[in-house]
Formats: C-alpha cells, sequence, structure tokens
C-alpha cells in the first residue's frame, strides 16, 4: 500500500504538475487568436464553431513549436522540472533534420498542452469537490454541478469520506501526468537519430583532442624530463673541474623547463575547457636548439639534414619535430654511449626522419672495453607509450613508420611522411 503511493509523496510529481500547468497556461496568449475565424463564420452551428477553434489553436500551438528557441526552452523546463537528463541541441554542425524529426516539437507541444489542460480540469474539479464536500458534516447535505452534472452528499461522515477520496483522486491525477510526461519527454524532447550521430561524431572529436593533448604531453614533458635528468647529472659531474660545462648544462636546464611549462599551460587549459593561449608551435627550425640540449646532456649528436627544411611548413613540420624529439629521447633514455645520427631528408616526394643510436647491448661492449656508459646513461623507466604514439601520429599522416634493430649494436627509427599532406 505504501509503495503504491509513494508517487504522491514526491516533490517531483508535484513540480512535474507545476510544468503540465505552464503548459496550459502558455498557450492562454494563442487563444484569442484562434477566435477571429469565427467572426467571418458566425452562422456556423456552435459545435463547428468549437472544433474550428480548436483546430486554429492547436495550428497556431504548433507553429510556435517549429521556433528553434522554444525546443530549447521545452527541454530547459522539462530537465528541471520533470527531473529527465535531456541533452541540449546540438549547436555546431547541426545535422540537417527529416520531416519527422522537425515535428517532434510541435508534436510534444500540443501534448504537453493537451495533457496540461486535462490535468488542470479534472484536478481543479476534484479538488473542489474535495473542498465543497465537507460542508454538510453537520447535516445539511453537500452537492456539486458542473456542466450539467451534479452530486450529492447527504452530510454527516459520508461526505469526509467522498472530499478525501475526491483529494486523492486529484493526486492520482497529478501522478499520472507527471509520468506521462515524463514517459513522452526522451521520445519528443530528446536528440534525434541525426543529432545523435552529431553528438557521437562531437564526441569523437573531443577524445581524438584529448588524445592529440596527451601525445603531446608525452612527447615535450617525457623529453624535457629526461634531458634536464641526464643535464643535471653532468653538470654535476663537471661542476669543479668544468664551471663553464656546468653552467652550459644548467642554463640548457633553465630553457628546456621553461618549454616544457609552455606545452603544460596550454594542455591544461585546453583540459580544463579554458581559454588557453596559443598553442606552442615547435617546427623543424627549432631543430637545432634541441640538437644543442642534447649536446648539454653529453650526448654526441652527428646531424645529417639535406633538402629545403624551410619549405616544410605547418602540419608537416610540427609533426617532424615531434617525432625527431620522441626518437631523440629514446634513444636518451635507452641508448648506450656513443653517437646519435639524426637525418632529415626533404624532397619533392616526401620528408624523411631518421634516428640511429647504440643499443644496449653495445653499452656491455663498451663497459668490456673501459669506455663506460657515458655520464646520465642510466636506465629509465619507460611508460611503453612512446612508439605506439609515434605510430599513431605517422598513420594519422598518411606516412611510414619502422622502428627496430638496425645490425647487432644499432636501433633504428625510419619515418617517411608525404609532402602532399603539409599545411
Amino acid at each position: 500500500m505504501i509503495k503504491s503511493i509513494r508517487p504522491l509523496l514526491r516533490g517531483s510529481t508535484y513540480s512535474g504538475m507545476l510544468f503540465a500547468y505552464c503548459g496550459a497556461v502558455a498557450s492562454l496568449p494563442l487563444l484569442p487568436f484562434a477566435l477571429l475565424p469565427l467572426l467571418a463564420w458566425r452562422s456556423a452551428p456552435e459545435a463547428v464553431q468549437t472544433v474550428l477553434v480548436l483546430l486554429v489553436w492547436a495550428a497556431l500551438i504548433g507553429v510556435v513549436g517549429l521556433v528553434r528557441i522554444t525546443r530549447r526552452a521545452l527541454i530547459a523546463s522539462a530537465r528541471r522540472l520533470l527531473s529527465v537528463p535531456l541533452p541540449d541541441p546540438v549547436a555546431a554542425r547541426r545535422p540537417a533534420r527529416s520531416g519527422a524529426d522537425r515535428w517532434r516539437t510541435p508534436l510534444w507541444l500540443l501534448l504537453h498542452v493537451a495533457l496540461g489542460w486535462t490535468a488542470a480540469l479534472v484536478s481543479g474539479v476534484l479538488f473542489l469537490a474535495g473542498l465543497a464536500l465537507p460542508g454538510g458534516w453537520l447535516g445539511a447535505g453537500a452537492g456539486l454541478s458542473l456542466f450539467g452534472w451534479s452530486a450529492r452528499v447527504e452530510g454527516g461522515w459520508q461526505s469526509w469520506v467522498v472530499a478525501l477520496g475526491c483529494l486523492l483522486l486529484a493526486a492520482v491525477v497529478c501522478a499520472v501526468v507527471t509520468n506521462a510526461l515524463r514517459w513522452l519527454a526522451p521520445r519528443l524532447l530528446g536528440p534525434s537519430s541525426a543529432e545523435r550521430l552529431a553528438l557521437a561524431a562531437e564526441r569523437e572529436l573531443h577524445l581524438a583532442e584529448r588524445n592529440r593533448l596527451a601525445h603531446e604531453l608525452h612527447d615535450s614533458i617525457g623529453h624535457t624530463l629526461t634531458a634536464t635528468t641526464i643535464q643535471a647529472a653532468v653538470a654535476g659531474e663537471v661542476l669543479s673541474a668544468d664551471p663553464v660545462a656546468a653552467r652550459a648544462a644548467l642554463r640548457s636546464i633553465e630553457e628546456s623547463a621553461r618549454a616544457a611549462l609552455e606545452d603544460l599551460d596550454y594542455v591544461l587549459g585546453v583540459l580544463r575547457e579554458e581559454k588557453a593561449e596559443t598553442a606552442p608551435t615547435r617546427t623543424l627550425a627549432d631543430l637545432p636548439e634541441l640538437l644543442d640540449r642534447l649536446r648539454h646532456a653529453g650526448a654526441v649528436v652527428e646531424p645529417d639534414l639535406s633538402g629545403e627544411l624551410a619549405q616544410v611548413q605547418g602540419t608537416l613540420s610540427r609533426a617532424a619535430y615531434r617525432i625527431l624529439q620522441e626518437g631523440l629521447t629514446n634513444a636518451l633514455r635507452h641508448g648506450a654511449a656513443g653517437p646519435i645520427v639524426v637525418r632529415v631528408a626533404a624532397s619533392e616526394d616526401g620528408l624523411e626522419l631518421g634516428v640511429v643510436n647504440r643499443t644496449g647491448a653495445a653499452a656491455s661492449a663498451s663497459a668490456s672495453a673501459g669506455e663506460g656508459p657515458g655520464p646520465g646513461r642510466a636506465a629509465f623507466p619507460t611508460s611503453g607509450h612512446g612508439l605506439p604514439g609515434l605510430a599513431e601520429r605517422v598513420r594519422l599522416l598518411h606516412g611510414e613508420f619502422d622502428a627496430g634493430p638496425d645490425g647487432p649494436q644499432h636501433w633504428r627509427l625510419a619515418v617517411r611522411l608525404p609532402v602532399r599532406w603539409s599545411a
């Protein structure tokens, strides 16, 4: 019994009833316009006039439902008063709506108004009856007459029972109408199939952007932490013997950290959906600075640059920089002592990138020969996202990616990017 009347005890039932009443009240300003046709057809029978007014009134309500702002207002009010989770209509890249989708809002508005008037009349009559009938409790009797229908209850306790039943029935009407509107809202105010596709596309773009930012953050911060760790080790080793080299290493650490902070501020601003500053752009023009930071870390870098690199612009140049940065970071983390060969070749057919370094197997040979692994070349932990991230970046640019051993003592990263994909 308690479970059956539980909806009558919820505040959402009565806030939903208020929503239904608002639909009825909002349609009243259109009623005078619906009465205008009667001025030209006064001789029509009363039943015909009533039907005509109702049809014109419904048509005006449907026209209001075609206005775009009406749908937004209905969705907002339904979320608040009906407690129905409804997403906002798609604002950007709005798909072309079919005829059925276009008429969903007018249909909802008509049903909203119809249910609102039905609920207002029925619950209003029942509520008034519940207040009027107990007037006969002293034995005088009480009655109610409406539209030619009348009911009379002789006083005493019977009038109280009937009054309580009327009030309870009015509450039931509230619950039924609210549940009907709550059931209809997702079907008529919720996203259509075309809008759901658009929302899915927006979510996909949002996830793609977050993945791109994750790659940028991994490449930038990962490289900076690797380089600064090695540079700090170099500075500590040569601080007494070569203060000039130590100062150069510390200066390189400062520059690397400043560049990484710029990237971090940009990524965090985007992730927080704030208005971030302009994205830091690292291109092939910044490659000499990147190689200098590696030299300050104690690495021997042998660049092999050919072609018109200045003509490589936009997306291709930015992607090439990040690819080389990740390749050099891996060489610092996992490579052995020895030169790191960096190859960049630009031609009309494409852009070729390569990083070759000695592997850990070569490190063992160097150590046994007394060369040592070199300053700062201790093992680094790895997340395992570097090479897969590079492969995905290259795939998105329709390029070719290859990474693996190059002979018994070297590791080779080779990438080829088509020039036609530069922006």
